[in-house]
């Protein structure tokens, strides 16, 4: 039953062998990943994945294959075996109506929110569901997963729903962009090319064929002339978004990655999540234990980089504006003044944003990053991008 699953990792890129197939299937023979989708999935990528450059791609063939396999019923698996309920039920969502929802109301601002949590967690004994005050799923209360609350914490919920949450108690895990991803189109290269400054540097080691032909006539002997070999002189900052409601733009940000890869010769990028902090990192699955300090990224790359940001700056307002305020880790200075600092450090900055640009006015924190980049953001269309290399020449 999994020869689909065999077939689409090697059409996925990912060069698995009989052998690593075999191994897999002897593991869950052995039981070793029953009635359990994410030990399924590390076994899986365990027994066939032998290069760490290859787990993008495994992910990918994974999530094809295995589409909806977390939304197993909970009463089908305990139908199936004799487990504990609590290790194998997840909570159906609630879904309310829009005037539900209208009635739910805030607590009334950040630290308010944290404040009744604190004590939430002091008071409750045992598990909850429903209902809006307790620490649960499938609710109303501001605390928990699987429910709604206009101004929560997210807890034990493995991706965004409504994008409402104020902080996140989950350490998800994010994939790295693939630059190597076919172009969906040649344009995004060509409104990059705006951007480009070419200049002659270094020794000279390339062929003048012009200069030799003009010398070798006009003295009547062959006289090669050569020149400095012609290079990008730009300078790239890349910062990308990673994660939660940027996992809908993938597609379109790992083009204008792999077009940026192609067409610039000095390029940096570094990932960040929602806004940016204390800290950014360049691999996705470290990004906990391996992050480099942002003022050493500021030290780092001089005022002559070109600093683009990508990310649809779709969060909290508590993110940008309070310290603490940031989606998964506890930040001591507040997003706007790492931002800020950012733009100071860089002047040719620029903000590329990939919602359409006709819905930034309905989330107010897209108003606090054009704000605070003086309105240097762009969509992530053609135009846009044609839009953004002007202004960052």
């Amino acid at each position: 039953m999994f020869v689909p699953f065999f077939e689409t990792l090697r059409s996925a890129g990912v060069p698995v062998s009989l052998r690593e197939y075999l191994s897999f299937l002897e593991g869950l023979r052995a039981g070793l990943a029953t009635y359990d989708p994410e030990t399924f999935y590390y076994l899986a990528r365990t027994a066939m994945v032998k290069d760490e450059r290859h787990i993008d791609r495994f992910d990918r063939a994974f999530a094809h294959s295995f589409q909806g396999l977390e939304q197993i019923s909970a009463d089908q698996v305990l139908n199936a075996v004799d487990l504990p309920e609590d290790w194998l039920r997840k909570m159906a969502e609630k879904h309310l109506s829009d005037e539900e929802k209208a009635e739910i109301e805030a607590l009334g601002g950040f630290d308010k929110l944290m404040e009744t949590l604190k004590e939430r967690l002091k008071e409750q004994q045992g598990r909850h569901q429903g209902g809006n005050k307790w620490v649960g799923t499938a609710g109303t209360s501001p605390f928990g997963a699987y429910g709604y609350n206009p101004e929560g914490v997210r807890i034990g919920q493995n991706e965004s729903r409504h994008k409402r949450a104020v902080k996140v108690w989950d350490k998800r895990e994010f994939r790295n962009l693939d630059d190597s991803v076919e172009l969906g189109t040649r344009n995004i290269k060509v409104a990059l090319k705006r951007l480009r400054k070419w200049a002659r540097d270094g020794a000279a080691d390339e062929l003048d064929l012009d200069g030799t032909i003009r010398a070798t006539a006009e003295n009547g002997y062959l006289d090669v002339k050569t020149r400095p070999e012609r290079r990008n002189a730009v300078k790239v900052l890349l910062f990308f978004d990673i994660g939660g409601s940027m996992d809908a733009h993938i597609k379109v940000v790992e083009e204008l990655f792999s077009a940026a890869r192609a067409e610039f010769k000095h390029l940096e990028h570094y990932y960040f999540h929602n806004c940016l902090y204390e800290g950014v990192w360049k691999d996705n699955r470290r990004r906990w234990d391996e992050q480099t300090p942002t003022h050493e990224i500021l030290r780092t790359y001089g005022s002559d980089y070109k600093c683009i940001f990508v990310g649809d700056a779709s969060m909290s307002p508590y993110e940008i504006v309070h310290p603490g305020g940031a989606n998964e880790h506890w930040n001591p200075e507040a997003g706007q003044v790492w931002l800020e600092r950012a733009r100071e450090q860089w002047p040719n900055h620029l903000w590329i944003n990939p919602v359409p640009e006709k819905y930034w006015p309905y989330t107010q924190s897209i108003g606090l990053i054009q704000e605070i980049f003086d309105n240097r953001m762009v969509p992530m269309t053609l135009e846009g991008l044609e839009r953004g290399m002007r202004v960052l020449t």
